[in-house]
């Protein structure tokens, strides 16, 4: 995801990836999804674990989390995770982060700070622990730079810094020139829900 990681400090800001993800990255189910054409470009990919509680800390919301290779990592649930009172040392975690970048050639230039809209979802009284939350940031960016040969379009973000962006669609190259300014979206979703622990078996008489 090194595309997104890139977009993060052309906008300026910190949107990291979520920490178990990253931890568990072997036990990871998901997907990507690439579009591209000339002036538009499209990437979203979706990553969903499951992990075990194996410790609780109610007064920093603190839950650390077991995941399928073996790796502990802490997460804190934050106040859209409603009902977290109900979490039991044993429950099932599920956690499925979702992202998307988009970014589409202008026709006229515009000028404006980046804006970021943020929305969450929580779980009703009495259901089980559950939570989402979800950001999009928007920013301008201006094309600095163009180099076919090396397959590379260098960008500008709104606080001055330069990054140059891979391109694998050469169409791109037909569209987009210096002096261009390019409209950049990024979206991202994480969603928490919790499962009952497993019942164990029953002993064998």
């Amino acid at each position: 995801m090194k595309h997104l990681i890139v977009t993060f400090a052309v906008l300026g800001m910190t949107l990291p990836l979520p920490v178990l993800a990253q931890a568990q990255k072997p036990g990871v189910t998901g997907g990507t999804v690439l579009m591209s054409e000339p002036g538009k470009a499209v990437v979203a990919s979706t990553a969903q674990i499951t992990a075990t509680v194996v410790a609780i800390d109610k007064a920093t919301r603190t839950l650390t989390l077991k995941g399928p290779q073996g790796k502990s990592v802490d997460v804190v649930a934050g106040d859209e995770v409603r009902n977290f009172d109900q979490i039991k040392v044993g429950d099932q975690i599920v956690a499925k982060y979702v992202e998307a970048l988009s970014l589409e050639l202008m026709k006229t230039r515009t000028t404006g700070a980046p804006t970021e809209t943020v929305g969450a979802v929580r779980a009703k009284p009495g259901e089980r622990p559950a939570g989402a939350i979800g950001r999009e940031v928007t920013a301008l960016v201006d094309v600095v730079a163009v180099d076919p040969k090396n397959s590379i379009i260098s960008i500008k973000g709104p606080r001055g810094n330069v990054f140059d962006l891979k391109v694998q669609n050469p169409d791109q190259f037909k569209v987009v020139k210096k002096g261009d300014q390019i409209q950049v979206t990024y979206t991202e979703a994480l969603a928490l829900s919790v499962e009952p622990a497993p019942k164990k078996p029953a002993a064998k008489k």
